[in-house]
């Protein structure tokens, strides 16, 4: 049942990443929100592998766009770390999180919902590697975050 749930919060970590940054005005642009959609599409259809690619290429483009430390970034690093996590690759998936964790905090502020987000995003894979010590801690703060009234 846990590796069901797993694959159930990287596909929401998918969708969640990437639909709020198409709304963001000065995005990552038009390249870049295709590239994430194909993406989100060939997760859905299992080809991990080929969906890697196009995240590579959609992180990219956001580099390009908007350079390294735009949120936009952010959420084409933990597409990318989604789908390593989804192929049990966790050594690879755990820099991307981390990073875009430290963009978030930069760009949205330590308190953000998508700071929440990627918080659960490091949680999940620190719980899938047996840190749960560490995990609790990370799950703890998203917490809190996701308390704070708006």
């Amino acid at each position: 049942m846990r590796h069901v749930t797993a694959y159930a919060f990287i596909l929401a970590a998918l969708v969640c990443g990437v639909f709020p940054a198409l709304a963001q005005a000065q995005g990552a642009g038009i390249e870049w929100e295709t590239l994430n959609q194909e993406v989100m599409e060939l997760y859905r259809a299992g080809h991990y592998d080929r969906a890697v690619v196009v995240a590579r290429k959609a992180l990219q483009v956001a580099e390009q766009n908007v350079g390294r430390e735009h949120p936009d970034v952010a959420t084409s690093l933990n597409n990318l770390a989604a789908l390593y996590r989804a192929q049990g690759a966790y050594t690879q998936a755990e820099p991307l999180i981390k990073r875009a964790l430290a963009i978030q905090e930069k760009a949205l502020g330590r308190e953000h919902p998508d700071v929440a987000t990627s918080l659960e995003n490091l949680a999940d894979l620190y719980r899938a590697t047996k840190r749960e010590t560490q995990a609790q801690e990370l799950e703890r703060r998203a917490a809190r975050i996701r308390a704070i009234k708006r």
